[in-house]
């Protein structure tokens, strides 16, 4: 059983099996994997380089926030510095082989893909030979067997174009082909989903809803991306809330995917989340708005604690794997991130994206936080050090902090711990509004 503590409004929860114990400038220790920090000595600020290290973080593989990277570290060559495809297979194949890509599929399109020009084209080969099993199981009445070959292809389309700008021209072509052949497979999934497309500023905002079957009016999980993330990419999280017996509506929002057209990224959410559920309450969907709850992931962990800071229609959030304040990691983000970046932010250098990152933190927010947030990270997190969700959980005034020792970005290496604890932590705080 996890050991629960609290702290001036604040719970620290190690996951089962270990992890790290926080109790800030209390004359206590905090305890991480065998490793004590300093009383006072935790987050960020003057005492970070005080920091005890996690065993495993190596300078130059797994860097803190504003710190340099000093040498390679053992686990990565130069090779792997510089050569962008082996950056994108070492940082992401547990990312999306968790989300559903087929391991055979990434690790021989890995294999094949000498140069980074080669990276999109490749997974559209791929995205097209999932797309024709569709359309084969389709014409012979084989509803399921096509739902999950086109979902593949639109995931490898993703995977394609989520970080890679060599051509623009087939980027978009990518992009808005795993949207419409995510499209035919939604009404196929089980439980069945609907797009929604929710007015927004001259344009919409996409979303994917999807319902639990024999619920009734369910409670809702608001689904929040990152960076290089797409609404269609998080089938697998929304069925650990559906499960549950919770509703998901997965959305792109400004300059996520689909919306990367009209949209740069943009820090203030709650110009987002109170649009979207304004609309909501406007329909009859069959949702109970009395129980909303937001999972944002990585730089949706950003986004949610802002939306939710303002938007009390927002019961709960989940803050997965998120920075504190962006612009303090940008010297230790690998080339693709940053050129993900400039993308997306729509900047026309990385030193516009680099002023642009500044503006994406959480300063003066948190405390203006009276919902539960649960906070998740991952001891060896390459992008975004543990020291940021430290802060975030000392910050926000109800805020629970579970650290996986082994986890890495998102936690995406071990899927099997985080994803149930989240699901079942938001499922409980929503029941408890019934």
């Amino acid at each position: 059983m996890p050991w629960w503590g609290e702290l001036a409004g604040t719970e620290w929860l190690p996951p089962p099996g270990g992890g790290l114990v926080v109790v800030p400038d209390t004359g206590q220790r905090a305890l991480s994997d065998g490793c004590l920090h300093p009383p006072g000595r935790v987050g960020l600020g003057a005492a970070r380089p005080q920091l005890c290290p996690h065993p495993a973080w190596r300078p130059g593989l797994e860097p803190g926030c504003g710190h340099r990277p000093r040498s390679l570290g053992a686990g990565m060559s130069a090779m792997e510095t510089t050569n962008r495809v082996q950056v994108a297979a070492h940082h992401w194949r547990p990312r999306f082989t968790a989300n559903g890509i087929d391991v055979n599929d990434f690790d021989d399109t890995v294999l094949r893909t000498t140069d980074w020009k080669d990276w999109g084209p490749n997974w559209r080969a791929v995205g097209d030979m999932h797309e024709t099993l569709g359309r084969e199981a389709e014409a012979r009445g084989r509803t399921l067997s096509a739902a999950q070959a086109y979902q593949r292809a639109s995931w490898c389309y993703h995977l394609g174009k989520f970080l890679w700008f060599e051509d623009v021209a087939v980027h978009g072509e990518l992009r808005d082909r795993s949207v419409w052949v995510y499209r035919q497979a939604l009404p196929r999934l089980d439980p069945p989903g609907e797009r929604l497309e929710i007015p927004f500023e001259g344009h919409v905002i996409p979303a994917n809803l999807r319902r639990p079957q024999g619920q009734g009016r369910p409670p809702l999980v608001l689904l929040v991306p990152g960076l290089d993330s797409s609404k269609e990419e998080l089938f697998a999280i929304e069925n650990e809330f559906l499960h549950r017996g919770m509703a998901t509506l997965t959305m792109d929002g400004p300059g996520q995917s689909e919306n990367s057209v009209h949209f740069a990224i943009r820090p203030d959410w709650e110009t987002v989340i109170t649009p979207v559920i304004d609309h909501l309450a406007r329909q009859d969907l069959k949702i109970d708005l009395g129980r909303v709850g937001l999972m944002g992931i990585s730089m949706g962990a950003i986004y949610g604690p802002r939306a939710a800071a303002h938007e009390k229609r927002v019961r709960a959030v989940v803050g997965l794997a998120g920075p504190y304040n962006l612009g303090e990691c940008w010297e230790a983000l690998n080339s693709l991130t940053r050129g993900g970046y400039i993308f997306y932010t729509k900047s026309a250098n990385e030193a516009e994206a680099r002023r642009k990152a500044d503006t994406l933190n959480l300063e003066g927010v948190l405390h203006r936080m009276m919902q539960p947030l649960l906070v998740i990270h991952g001891a060896r997190d390459r992008l975004f050090p543990p020291a940021h969700a430290e802060r975030i959980a000392r910050e926000a005034p109800h805020a629970t902090l579970v650290m996986y020792p082994d986890g890495n970005h998102v936690c995406n290496n071990i899927p099997y711990k985080y994803r149930p604890l989240m699901a079942d932590w938001l499922h409980e705080q929503l029941t408890k509004l019934s």
